[in-house]
Protein backbone atom coordinates (compact mmCIF):
# COMPACT_ATOMS: atom_id res chain seq x y z
CA UNK A 1 0.00 0.00 0.00
CA UNK A 2 0.92 3.61 -0.43
CA UNK A 3 1.89 5.68 2.49
CA UNK A 4 -0.68 8.12 3.39
CA UNK A 5 1.94 10.29 4.95
CA UNK A 6 3.00 13.40 2.89
CA UNK A 7 6.56 13.38 2.40
CA UNK A 8 8.39 16.69 2.27
CA UNK A 9 10.95 16.66 -0.45
CA UNK A 10 11.44 20.17 -1.83
CA UNK A 11 14.55 18.71 -4.40
CA UNK A 12 12.80 15.63 -5.34
CA UNK A 13 9.57 17.62 -6.12
CA UNK A 14 11.72 20.12 -8.52
CA UNK A 15 13.00 16.83 -9.90
CA UNK A 16 9.34 15.85 -10.57
CA UNK A 17 8.40 18.67 -11.79
CA UNK A 18 10.90 19.09 -14.32
CA UNK A 19 10.29 15.53 -15.42
CA UNK A 20 6.88 14.31 -15.35
CA UNK A 21 5.46 16.10 -18.41
CA UNK A 22 7.84 14.39 -20.32
CA UNK A 23 7.89 11.20 -22.24
CA UNK A 24 8.23 8.10 -20.38
CA UNK A 25 10.10 9.68 -17.46
CA UNK A 26 10.55 6.58 -14.93
CA UNK A 27 14.25 6.31 -15.36
CA UNK A 28 15.17 10.05 -15.77
CA UNK A 29 13.56 11.20 -12.49
CA UNK A 30 15.55 8.22 -10.58
CA UNK A 31 19.00 9.02 -12.48
CA UNK A 32 18.17 12.74 -11.73
CA UNK A 33 17.78 12.19 -8.10
CA UNK A 34 20.71 9.84 -7.62
CA UNK A 35 22.58 12.38 -9.20
CA UNK A 36 21.89 14.97 -6.95
CA UNK A 37 21.99 12.99 -3.69
CA UNK A 38 24.89 9.99 -4.62
CA UNK A 39 21.92 7.76 -4.24
CA UNK A 40 18.09 7.45 -3.77
CA UNK A 41 17.02 8.32 -0.15
CA UNK A 42 13.77 6.89 0.84
CA UNK A 43 12.34 10.15 1.37
CA UNK A 44 12.77 9.98 -2.13
CA UNK A 45 11.50 7.39 -3.46
CA UNK A 46 8.34 8.03 -0.90
CA UNK A 47 7.76 11.03 -2.91
CA UNK A 48 8.10 9.49 -6.24
CA UNK A 49 5.53 7.00 -4.83
CA UNK A 50 2.60 9.63 -4.29
CA UNK A 51 3.40 11.77 -7.41
CA UNK A 52 3.48 8.98 -10.04
CA UNK A 53 1.16 6.96 -8.34
CA UNK A 54 3.55 3.58 -7.74
CA UNK A 55 2.83 1.69 -4.26
CA UNK A 56 6.18 2.05 -2.57
CA UNK A 57 6.45 -2.05 -2.40
CA UNK A 58 6.39 -1.97 -5.93
CA UNK A 59 8.77 1.00 -6.57
CA UNK A 60 11.43 -0.63 -4.22
CA UNK A 61 11.30 -3.90 -5.93
CA UNK A 62 11.25 -2.15 -9.23
CA UNK A 63 14.11 0.29 -7.85
CA UNK A 64 16.36 -2.98 -6.18
CA UNK A 65 15.73 -4.86 -9.88
CA UNK A 66 18.60 -2.31 -11.59
CA UNK A 67 22.27 -3.14 -10.87
CA UNK A 68 23.20 0.32 -10.72
CA UNK A 69 20.69 1.81 -8.52
CA UNK A 70 21.89 2.40 -4.92
CA UNK A 71 19.62 2.95 -1.82
CA UNK A 72 23.11 3.63 0.62
CA UNK A 73 25.00 6.49 0.23
CA UNK A 74 29.10 5.48 -0.85
CA UNK A 75 31.52 7.97 -0.47
CA UNK A 76 33.99 6.50 -2.21
CA UNK A 77 33.41 4.30 -5.61
CA UNK A 78 33.92 0.68 -5.18
CA UNK A 79 36.19 -1.22 -8.51
CA UNK A 80 33.45 -3.40 -10.65
CA UNK A 81 35.17 -5.98 -12.74
CA UNK A 82 33.79 -7.30 -16.07
CA UNK A 83 33.75 -10.98 -15.01
CA UNK A 84 32.13 -12.34 -18.31
CA UNK A 85 33.04 -13.10 -22.43
CA UNK A 86 36.60 -12.33 -23.18
CA UNK A 87 37.45 -10.73 -19.51
CA UNK A 88 37.18 -14.46 -17.56
CA UNK A 89 39.63 -15.42 -19.95
CA UNK A 90 42.00 -14.16 -18.14
CA UNK A 91 43.09 -14.51 -14.64
CA UNK A 92 40.26 -12.52 -12.77
CA UNK A 93 41.13 -13.36 -8.97
CA UNK A 94 45.02 -12.53 -9.46
CA UNK A 95 43.48 -9.56 -11.62
CA UNK A 96 41.16 -8.28 -8.10
CA UNK A 97 44.02 -8.89 -5.90
CA UNK A 98 46.25 -6.55 -7.84
CA UNK A 99 43.45 -3.73 -8.90
CA UNK A 100 42.28 -3.62 -4.93
CA UNK A 101 45.35 -1.82 -3.47
CA UNK A 102 46.45 -0.19 -6.74
CA UNK A 103 47.00 3.70 -7.64
CA UNK A 104 44.85 4.03 -10.37
CA UNK A 105 44.28 7.78 -10.56
CA UNK A 106 40.92 7.40 -10.13
CA UNK A 107 39.72 7.59 -5.98
CA UNK A 108 38.34 4.04 -5.11
CA UNK A 109 37.73 1.95 -1.86
CA UNK A 110 39.51 -0.83 -2.68
CA UNK A 111 36.59 -3.39 -2.89
CA UNK A 112 35.89 -5.02 -5.31
CA UNK A 113 32.56 -6.15 -7.32
CA UNK A 114 31.80 -8.22 -10.09
CA UNK A 115 30.06 -7.07 -12.91
CA UNK A 116 28.44 -8.43 -15.76
CA UNK A 117 29.55 -7.52 -19.02
CA UNK A 118 30.18 -3.62 -19.76
CA UNK A 119 30.12 -4.10 -23.79
CA UNK A 120 33.71 -3.78 -23.64
CA UNK A 121 35.04 -6.89 -24.86
CA UNK A 122 37.80 -5.68 -27.60
CA UNK A 123 39.71 -4.19 -24.81
CA UNK A 124 39.74 -6.73 -21.64
CA UNK A 125 39.85 -6.27 -18.65
CA UNK A 126 37.41 -3.08 -18.40
CA UNK A 127 37.88 -1.81 -14.87
CA UNK A 128 34.44 0.80 -13.96
CA UNK A 129 34.87 3.28 -10.63
CA UNK A 130 31.90 5.25 -10.32
CA UNK A 131 31.04 6.31 -13.64
CA UNK A 132 35.21 6.42 -15.69
CA UNK A 133 36.08 3.27 -17.07
CA UNK A 134 39.46 1.97 -17.53
CA UNK A 135 40.43 -0.36 -20.23
CA UNK A 136 43.19 -2.88 -20.95
CA UNK A 137 43.79 -4.07 -17.29
CA UNK A 138 45.72 -7.21 -17.43
CA UNK A 139 47.01 -9.58 -14.56
CA UNK A 140 50.64 -8.06 -14.07
CA UNK A 141 50.47 -5.34 -16.08
CA UNK A 142 47.90 -2.86 -14.33
CA UNK A 143 49.45 0.11 -14.79
CA UNK A 144 48.96 -0.46 -18.79
CA UNK A 145 45.33 0.27 -17.85
CA UNK A 146 44.12 3.53 -19.90
CA UNK A 147 40.66 5.52 -19.83
CA UNK A 148 37.79 4.64 -21.75
CA UNK A 149 38.73 4.58 -25.59
CA UNK A 150 36.50 4.16 -28.32
CA UNK A 151 38.44 1.97 -31.43
CA UNK A 152 37.39 2.50 -34.84
CA UNK A 153 36.80 -0.79 -36.48
CA UNK A 154 39.41 -2.61 -38.01
CA UNK A 155 39.29 -2.71 -42.28
CA UNK A 156 38.85 -5.71 -43.90
CA UNK A 157 39.73 -4.55 -47.47
CA UNK A 158 35.89 -5.27 -48.75
CA UNK A 159 32.71 -3.27 -49.38
CA UNK A 160 31.45 -1.86 -46.24
CA UNK A 161 28.06 -0.75 -45.76
CA UNK A 162 27.53 1.02 -42.22
CA UNK A 163 30.93 1.11 -42.08
CA UNK A 164 31.41 2.96 -45.00
CA UNK A 165 32.06 6.67 -43.57
CA UNK A 166 33.16 5.32 -40.04
CA UNK A 167 36.63 6.16 -39.89
CA UNK A 168 35.96 10.09 -41.70
CA UNK A 169 35.20 10.97 -38.68
CA UNK A 170 31.26 11.38 -39.51
CA UNK A 171 30.35 11.86 -35.62
CA UNK A 172 30.50 15.58 -36.18
CA UNK A 173 27.16 17.26 -38.43
CA UNK A 174 29.34 18.74 -40.72
CA UNK A 175 31.63 16.03 -42.21
CA UNK A 176 28.36 13.62 -42.04
CA UNK A 177 26.74 16.00 -44.53
CA UNK A 178 29.32 16.60 -46.46
CA UNK A 179 29.03 12.21 -46.74
CA UNK A 180 25.49 12.37 -47.33
CA UNK A 181 24.08 12.26 -44.14
CA UNK A 182 20.35 13.18 -43.30
CA UNK A 183 18.83 12.80 -47.01
CA UNK A 184 16.52 9.98 -46.68
CA UNK A 185 13.57 11.50 -44.03
CA UNK A 186 12.74 13.23 -47.74
CA UNK A 187 11.70 10.46 -48.97
CA UNK A 188 10.39 8.89 -45.56
CA UNK A 189 8.04 12.35 -45.87
CA UNK A 190 7.16 12.39 -49.15
CA UNK A 191 6.23 8.72 -50.45
CA UNK A 192 6.78 6.33 -47.40
CA UNK A 193 5.16 3.65 -48.94
CA UNK A 194 7.97 3.69 -51.52
CA UNK A 195 10.55 3.95 -48.61
CA UNK A 196 9.25 0.54 -47.31
CA UNK A 197 9.04 -0.73 -50.37
CA UNK A 198 13.00 -0.12 -50.50
CA UNK A 199 13.34 -1.91 -47.09
CA UNK A 200 11.16 -4.73 -48.10
CA UNK A 201 13.22 -5.26 -51.01
CA UNK A 202 16.51 -4.68 -49.20
CA UNK A 203 15.47 -8.20 -46.51
CA UNK A 204 16.64 -5.77 -43.81
CA UNK A 205 15.58 -7.49 -40.42
CA UNK A 206 16.03 -6.83 -36.90
CA UNK A 207 19.57 -7.34 -36.12
CA UNK A 208 19.03 -7.02 -32.17
CA UNK A 209 18.75 -11.40 -32.37
CA UNK A 210 15.42 -11.56 -33.30
CA UNK A 211 15.54 -10.91 -37.09
CA UNK A 212 12.06 -10.06 -37.57
CA UNK A 213 11.66 -7.74 -41.10
CA UNK A 214 12.15 -4.50 -40.68
CA UNK A 215 9.74 -3.49 -44.06
CA UNK A 216 6.87 -5.20 -42.41
CA UNK A 217 7.36 -3.96 -38.62
CA UNK A 218 7.31 -0.62 -40.14
CA UNK A 219 4.07 -1.08 -42.11
CA UNK A 220 2.49 -2.15 -39.33
CA UNK A 221 2.98 0.51 -37.40
CA UNK A 222 1.85 3.03 -40.23
CA UNK A 223 -1.53 1.27 -40.61
CA UNK A 224 -2.39 1.77 -37.09
CA UNK A 225 -5.05 4.19 -36.78
CA UNK A 226 -4.58 4.50 -33.15
CA UNK A 227 -1.87 6.86 -31.50
CA UNK A 228 0.11 8.19 -30.60
CA UNK A 229 3.07 5.98 -31.74
CA UNK A 230 6.67 5.66 -30.60
CA UNK A 231 9.68 4.96 -32.13
CA UNK A 232 12.05 3.34 -29.85
CA UNK A 233 15.54 2.28 -30.64
CA UNK A 234 17.04 -0.53 -28.50
CA UNK A 235 20.60 0.81 -27.62
CA UNK A 236 20.81 -1.60 -24.06
CA UNK A 237 23.19 -3.81 -25.81
CA UNK A 238 23.87 -6.10 -22.94
CA UNK A 239 24.67 -9.65 -24.94
CA UNK A 240 27.83 -10.45 -23.51
CA UNK A 241 30.41 -10.10 -26.50
CA UNK A 242 28.33 -7.76 -27.99
CA UNK A 243 29.91 -4.08 -28.59
CA UNK A 244 28.88 -3.22 -31.97
CA UNK A 245 25.87 -0.75 -31.20
CA UNK A 246 28.87 0.97 -28.86
CA UNK A 247 31.00 2.12 -32.21
CA UNK A 248 27.95 2.71 -34.08
CA UNK A 249 26.71 5.31 -31.82
CA UNK A 250 29.87 6.56 -30.60
CA UNK A 251 31.60 7.28 -34.56
CA UNK A 252 28.19 7.47 -36.74
CA UNK A 253 25.22 8.86 -34.48
CA UNK A 254 23.63 10.71 -37.17
CA UNK A 255 22.88 7.80 -39.45
CA UNK A 256 21.33 6.32 -35.78
CA UNK A 257 18.96 9.99 -35.26
CA UNK A 258 18.29 9.96 -39.38
CA UNK A 259 17.35 6.70 -39.57
CA UNK A 260 14.95 6.63 -36.35
CA UNK A 261 13.20 10.09 -38.04
CA UNK A 262 12.82 8.14 -41.32
CA UNK A 263 10.50 6.08 -39.06
CA UNK A 264 8.77 8.46 -37.11
CA UNK A 265 7.94 10.10 -40.91
CA UNK A 266 6.73 7.09 -42.36
CA UNK A 267 4.55 5.99 -39.39
CA UNK A 268 3.48 9.53 -37.79
CA UNK A 269 5.42 9.31 -34.75
CA UNK A 270 6.51 12.45 -32.99
CA UNK A 271 8.81 10.62 -30.43
CA UNK A 272 11.50 8.78 -30.41
CA UNK A 273 13.30 7.03 -27.77
CA UNK A 274 16.75 5.51 -27.30
CA UNK A 275 17.07 3.62 -24.41
CA UNK A 276 20.63 3.52 -23.81
CA UNK A 277 22.07 1.00 -21.55
CA UNK A 278 23.68 2.56 -18.37
CA UNK A 279 27.03 1.36 -18.99
CA UNK A 280 28.02 3.62 -21.51
CA UNK A 281 28.77 6.90 -19.92
CA UNK A 282 30.66 8.32 -22.74
CA UNK A 283 27.88 7.72 -25.30
CA UNK A 284 25.54 9.72 -23.53
CA UNK A 285 27.08 12.97 -23.36
CA UNK A 286 28.40 12.25 -27.33
CA UNK A 287 24.78 10.83 -28.32
CA UNK A 288 23.48 14.39 -26.92
CA UNK A 289 25.78 16.38 -28.09
CA UNK A 290 24.40 14.79 -31.78
CA UNK A 291 21.03 15.50 -31.06
CA UNK A 292 20.81 18.41 -29.90
CA UNK A 293 23.53 19.32 -33.32
CA UNK A 294 20.11 18.46 -35.19
CA UNK A 295 17.81 19.63 -33.49
CA UNK A 296 19.29 23.16 -34.02
CA UNK A 297 19.83 22.31 -37.76
CA UNK A 298 16.23 21.58 -37.98
CA UNK A 299 16.74 17.80 -38.64
CA UNK A 300 14.73 17.19 -35.45
CA UNK A 301 12.19 19.02 -33.99
CA UNK A 302 8.93 20.96 -34.43
CA UNK A 303 9.80 20.68 -38.44
CA UNK A 304 11.30 17.77 -38.52
CA UNK A 305 13.97 17.90 -42.19
CA UNK A 306 11.47 20.31 -43.47
CA UNK A 307 8.90 17.75 -43.49
CA UNK A 308 6.10 20.19 -41.59
CA UNK A 309 5.44 17.04 -39.13
CA UNK A 310 7.18 17.20 -35.83
CA UNK A 311 9.74 14.30 -34.39
CA UNK A 312 12.11 14.82 -31.78
CA UNK A 313 14.75 11.78 -30.17
CA UNK A 314 15.51 11.85 -26.30
CA UNK A 315 17.51 9.57 -24.71
CA UNK A 316 16.21 7.70 -21.30
CA UNK A 317 19.18 5.68 -19.70
CA UNK A 318 19.19 2.45 -18.12
CA UNK A 319 20.51 1.25 -14.67
CA UNK A 320 22.04 -2.26 -15.53
CA UNK A 321 19.58 -5.33 -16.11
CA UNK A 322 20.27 -7.40 -19.54
CA UNK A 323 16.65 -8.37 -19.57
CA UNK A 324 15.82 -4.75 -20.47
CA UNK A 325 17.11 -5.78 -23.77
CA UNK A 326 14.48 -7.78 -24.61
CA UNK A 327 11.81 -5.30 -26.25
CA UNK A 328 9.04 -6.06 -23.93
CA UNK A 329 10.76 -5.86 -20.95
CA UNK A 330 12.10 -2.19 -21.80
CA UNK A 331 9.04 -1.13 -22.55
CA UNK A 332 7.71 -2.38 -19.33
CA UNK A 333 10.95 -0.22 -18.02
CA UNK A 334 10.15 2.76 -19.43
CA UNK A 335 6.72 3.27 -18.17
CA UNK A 336 8.13 2.35 -14.36
CA UNK A 337 7.15 -0.76 -14.66
CA UNK A 338 9.05 -3.79 -13.12
CA UNK A 339 11.37 -4.89 -16.17
CA UNK A 340 9.56 -8.46 -16.66
CA UNK A 341 8.86 -9.59 -20.14
CA UNK A 342 5.24 -9.42 -21.22
CA UNK A 343 3.36 -12.12 -22.99
CA UNK A 344 3.02 -12.13 -26.81
CA UNK A 345 0.79 -11.52 -28.43
CA UNK A 346 -0.02 -9.28 -28.64
CA UNK A 347 3.24 -7.59 -30.17
CA UNK A 348 4.69 -4.00 -29.41
CA UNK A 349 3.69 -2.73 -33.20
CA UNK A 350 0.08 -2.72 -31.87
CA UNK A 351 -0.04 -2.41 -28.12
CA UNK A 352 3.85 -1.49 -27.17
CA UNK A 353 5.32 1.79 -25.36
CA UNK A 354 1.89 2.29 -22.77
CA UNK A 355 0.08 0.07 -25.21
CA UNK A 356 0.31 2.02 -27.97
CA UNK A 357 1.49 1.49 -31.65
CA UNK A 358 5.40 1.45 -31.35
CA UNK A 359 8.43 0.57 -33.48
CA UNK A 360 11.26 -1.41 -31.71
CA UNK A 361 14.52 -2.07 -33.67
CA UNK A 362 18.53 -1.77 -32.25
CA UNK A 363 21.08 0.51 -33.10
CA UNK A 364 22.57 -1.47 -36.46
CA UNK A 365 19.01 -1.37 -38.07
CA UNK A 366 18.25 1.42 -37.72
CA UNK A 367 22.04 2.67 -38.98
CA UNK A 368 21.29 0.04 -41.86
CA UNK A 369 18.23 2.51 -43.24
CA UNK A 370 19.99 5.85 -44.38
CA UNK A 371 22.58 3.68 -46.78
CA UNK A 372 19.35 1.58 -47.90
CA UNK A 373 17.45 4.64 -48.88
CA UNK A 374 20.65 6.24 -50.78
CA UNK A 375 21.51 3.19 -52.76
CA UNK A 376 18.34 1.08 -53.00
CA UNK A 377 16.89 -2.10 -51.58
CA UNK A 378 18.00 -4.34 -54.32
CA UNK A 379 21.66 -2.81 -53.85
CA UNK A 380 21.83 -3.65 -49.83
CA UNK A 381 20.40 -7.13 -50.52
CA UNK A 382 22.69 -7.70 -53.01
CA UNK A 383 26.05 -7.11 -50.96
CA UNK A 384 24.55 -10.47 -49.32
CA UNK A 385 26.27 -13.78 -50.57
CA UNK A 386 24.20 -16.50 -52.55
CA UNK A 387 20.47 -15.99 -51.61
CA UNK A 388 21.57 -13.80 -48.28
CA UNK A 389 20.91 -10.33 -47.86
CA UNK A 390 22.66 -7.54 -46.85
CA UNK A 391 25.73 -6.80 -44.10
CA UNK A 392 25.90 -7.78 -40.66
CA UNK A 393 28.38 -6.44 -37.78
CA UNK A 394 30.37 -9.22 -35.70
CA UNK A 395 31.63 -8.20 -32.83
CA UNK A 396 34.84 -10.49 -32.36
CA UNK A 397 36.58 -10.87 -29.20
CA UNK A 398 38.52 -13.29 -26.87
CA UNK A 399 41.51 -15.35 -27.81
CA UNK A 400 42.34 -13.91 -31.64
CA UNK A 401 44.55 -11.35 -32.10
CA UNK A 402 42.55 -8.54 -33.86
CA UNK A 403 39.45 -8.34 -31.45
CA UNK A 404 36.69 -5.93 -32.88
CA UNK A 405 33.50 -5.14 -35.00
CA UNK A 406 33.31 -6.45 -38.58
CA UNK A 407 31.18 -5.63 -41.22
CA UNK A 408 30.89 -8.50 -43.83
CA UNK A 409 28.67 -9.82 -45.88
CA UNK A 410 25.45 -12.30 -44.42
CA UNK A 411 26.81 -16.06 -45.37
CA UNK A 412 30.48 -15.44 -44.97
CA UNK A 413 32.52 -18.26 -43.62
CA UNK A 414 33.02 -18.03 -40.11
CA UNK A 415 36.54 -19.34 -40.77
CA UNK A 416 37.16 -16.58 -43.52
CA UNK A 417 35.96 -13.77 -40.47
CA UNK A 418 38.23 -15.27 -37.53
CA UNK A 419 41.25 -15.66 -39.67
CA UNK A 420 41.54 -14.10 -42.98
CA UNK A 421 39.99 -10.42 -40.77
CA UNK A 422 40.54 -11.10 -37.50
CA UNK A 423 43.64 -12.44 -37.75
CA UNK A 424 43.70 -16.29 -35.91
CA UNK A 425 44.54 -17.07 -32.56
CA UNK A 426 47.37 -16.15 -30.82
CA UNK A 427 50.49 -17.64 -32.22
CA UNK A 428 50.58 -21.14 -31.79
CA UNK A 429 47.58 -21.66 -30.44
CA UNK A 430 44.28 -23.25 -32.33
CA UNK A 431 40.85 -21.95 -32.26
CA UNK A 432 38.88 -24.99 -30.33
CA UNK A 433 35.25 -23.12 -30.41
CA UNK A 434 33.81 -19.97 -29.94
CA UNK A 435 30.19 -18.97 -28.75
CA UNK A 436 27.79 -17.50 -30.93
CA UNK A 437 25.10 -14.84 -30.23
CA UNK A 438 27.50 -13.52 -27.47
CA UNK A 439 26.12 -16.27 -25.35
CA UNK A 440 23.28 -17.43 -26.02
CA UNK A 441 23.64 -18.89 -29.53
CA UNK A 442 25.35 -21.63 -27.78
CA UNK A 443 28.85 -22.99 -29.10
CA UNK A 444 30.44 -24.31 -32.20
CA UNK A 445 33.28 -26.38 -32.46
CA UNK A 446 36.38 -25.91 -34.60
CA UNK A 447 35.53 -28.41 -37.03
CA UNK A 448 32.30 -26.56 -38.27
CA UNK A 449 34.29 -22.92 -38.25
CA UNK A 450 33.17 -23.46 -42.31
CA UNK A 451 29.79 -22.53 -41.23
CA UNK A 452 28.25 -19.48 -42.74
CA UNK A 453 27.35 -16.65 -41.08
CA UNK A 454 23.45 -16.48 -41.89
CA UNK A 455 20.58 -17.64 -39.58
CA UNK A 456 19.64 -21.12 -41.77
CA UNK A 457 23.36 -22.02 -41.71
CA UNK A 458 23.07 -22.01 -37.62
CA UNK A 459 20.45 -23.06 -37.38
CA UNK A 460 21.63 -26.19 -39.01
CA UNK A 461 24.35 -26.74 -36.56
CA UNK A 462 21.74 -26.24 -33.69
CA UNK A 463 23.11 -22.93 -32.84
CA UNK A 464 21.87 -19.38 -33.30
CA UNK A 465 23.62 -16.06 -35.05
CA UNK A 466 21.70 -13.96 -32.79
CA UNK A 467 23.04 -10.65 -32.18
CA UNK A 468 26.49 -11.29 -33.66
CA UNK A 469 28.76 -11.84 -30.62
CA UNK A 470 31.55 -14.18 -31.23
CA UNK A 471 33.49 -15.02 -28.16
CA UNK A 472 36.75 -17.27 -29.49
CA UNK A 473 37.97 -20.01 -26.89
CA UNK A 474 41.75 -21.38 -28.09
CA UNK A 475 43.36 -24.82 -27.75
CA UNK A 476 44.31 -24.00 -23.98
CA UNK A 477 40.55 -23.68 -22.86
CA UNK A 478 38.25 -26.01 -20.75
CA UNK A 479 34.97 -25.68 -22.52
CA UNK A 480 33.07 -26.74 -20.09
CA UNK A 481 34.40 -24.26 -17.97
CA UNK A 482 33.38 -22.01 -20.98
CA UNK A 483 29.70 -23.47 -21.04
CA UNK A 484 29.61 -23.07 -17.30
CA UNK A 485 30.42 -18.96 -17.47
CA UNK A 486 28.14 -18.66 -20.31
CA UNK A 487 24.92 -19.98 -18.16
CA UNK A 488 26.75 -18.65 -14.71
CA UNK A 489 25.65 -14.68 -16.47
CA UNK A 490 22.08 -16.37 -17.28
CA UNK A 491 21.49 -17.10 -14.13
CA UNK A 492 22.74 -14.04 -13.26
CA UNK A 493 20.68 -12.04 -15.20
CA UNK A 494 16.93 -14.13 -15.46
CA UNK A 495 14.72 -11.77 -14.24
CA UNK A 496 13.01 -14.13 -12.08
CA UNK A 497 9.73 -13.90 -13.42
CA UNK A 498 9.17 -17.38 -14.78
CA UNK A 499 10.22 -20.48 -12.18
CA UNK A 500 11.60 -22.75 -15.22
CA UNK A 501 14.35 -20.13 -16.32
CA UNK A 502 14.84 -18.76 -12.29
CA UNK A 503 15.87 -22.36 -11.40
CA UNK A 504 17.15 -24.03 -14.50
CA UNK A 505 19.75 -21.73 -15.32
CA UNK A 506 20.86 -21.90 -11.34
CA UNK A 507 20.60 -25.83 -11.49
CA UNK A 508 22.07 -25.55 -14.81
CA UNK A 509 25.18 -23.58 -13.41
CA UNK A 510 25.29 -26.00 -10.31
CA UNK A 511 25.50 -28.88 -12.22
CA UNK A 512 28.54 -27.25 -14.83
CA UNK A 513 30.41 -26.72 -11.56
CA UNK A 514 29.82 -30.03 -10.26
CA UNK A 515 31.27 -31.68 -13.65
CA UNK A 516 34.45 -28.68 -13.53
CA UNK A 517 35.39 -29.18 -9.87
CA UNK A 518 37.55 -32.45 -10.12
CA UNK A 519 35.30 -33.81 -7.72
CA UNK A 520 32.83 -37.04 -8.17
CA UNK A 521 30.01 -36.21 -10.41
CA UNK A 522 26.50 -37.59 -9.14
CA UNK A 523 25.05 -40.37 -11.42
CA UNK A 524 22.51 -39.53 -13.42
CA UNK A 525 23.75 -35.84 -13.98
CA UNK A 526 24.02 -36.00 -18.31
CA UNK A 527 20.10 -37.40 -17.49
CA UNK A 528 19.28 -34.22 -15.50
CA UNK A 529 20.91 -31.84 -17.90
CA UNK A 530 18.30 -33.17 -21.18
CA UNK A 531 15.56 -32.83 -18.64
CA UNK A 532 16.58 -29.14 -17.65
CA UNK A 533 17.03 -28.19 -21.38
CA UNK A 534 13.43 -29.62 -21.97
CA UNK A 535 12.02 -27.63 -19.36
CA UNK A 536 13.61 -24.75 -20.02
CA UNK A 537 13.29 -24.87 -24.01
CA UNK A 538 9.42 -25.18 -23.41
CA UNK A 539 8.05 -22.90 -21.15
CA UNK A 540 10.38 -20.42 -20.48
CA UNK A 541 8.84 -17.17 -20.48
CA UNK A 542 11.53 -14.70 -22.94
CA UNK A 543 14.73 -15.63 -24.93
CA UNK A 544 16.83 -15.88 -21.90
CA UNK A 545 15.70 -18.92 -20.92
CA UNK A 546 14.92 -20.27 -24.09
CA UNK A 547 18.64 -19.97 -25.24
CA UNK A 548 20.05 -21.85 -22.17
CA UNK A 549 19.83 -24.88 -23.75
CA UNK A 550 21.80 -24.11 -26.78
CA UNK A 551 24.83 -23.68 -24.54
CA UNK A 552 24.64 -27.63 -22.77
CA UNK A 553 23.72 -29.05 -26.11
CA UNK A 554 26.72 -27.76 -27.60
CA UNK A 555 28.69 -28.82 -25.19
CA UNK A 556 27.54 -32.59 -25.55
CA UNK A 557 27.60 -32.15 -29.75
CA UNK A 558 31.49 -30.84 -29.78
CA UNK A 559 33.63 -31.65 -26.96
CA UNK A 560 32.25 -35.32 -25.15
CA UNK A 561 35.63 -35.98 -25.06
CA UNK A 562 36.06 -33.37 -22.12
CA UNK A 563 32.49 -34.17 -20.10
CA UNK A 564 33.60 -38.50 -20.73
CA UNK A 565 36.77 -37.70 -19.00
CA UNK A 566 35.02 -35.83 -16.19
CA UNK A 567 32.69 -38.52 -15.77
CA UNK A 568 35.61 -41.12 -16.19
CA UNK A 569 37.65 -39.32 -13.74
CA UNK A 570 34.43 -39.35 -11.25
CA UNK A 571 34.14 -42.94 -11.54
CA UNK A 572 37.62 -43.86 -10.58
CA UNK A 573 37.46 -41.61 -7.88
CA UNK A 574 34.81 -43.68 -6.75
CA UNK A 575 35.82 -47.15 -7.38
CA UNK A 576 38.85 -45.79 -5.36
CA UNK A 577 37.02 -45.45 -2.11
CA UNK A 578 35.09 -48.86 -2.71
CA UNK A 579 38.25 -50.42 -2.59
CA UNK A 580 39.37 -48.69 0.39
Amino acid sequence: MKSQVEVQDPITDRILDEWLEEPAPFLSILHAIQDHYGYLPEPALRRVSQRMDIPISDLYGTVTFYHFFQLEPKAIPDIRVCENSACCLHDLDQLCEEVAGADLGIEHSGKIEKISCPGRCDVPVPLLIGEKFLHGAKPGAIGEAVEATMPLPPETGQQECLFQHIRDGVSDLKVALEKGAWKSPLLAASDPEKLISELKTSGLTGRGGAGFPTGVKWEVVRNENRGPKWIICNADESEVGCFKDRVLMAHTPHALLEGMTCAGLVTGAEVGIIYLRWEYPEILESLQAAIDEATAAGYLGEDACGSGRPFRILIRRGAGAYICGEETSLLNSLEGKHPFPREKPPFPTTHGLFQQPTIVNNVETFCAVPPIVEHGGQWFSDLGLGEQNGMRIFSVSGDIQRPGNYEVPVGTPLRQLLVEFAGGPLPGREIQGVTMAGVSGGLVGAEDLDVRLDPASLDGLGAMLGAGGIVVHDDTRCMIKAARESMHFLKEESCGKCFPCRIGTTRMTEILDELGSGQPVREGIMEEIEDLEEVLGETSACGLGLAAPYITRMLKKYWPDQIQQKLNGSTQASEGADDE
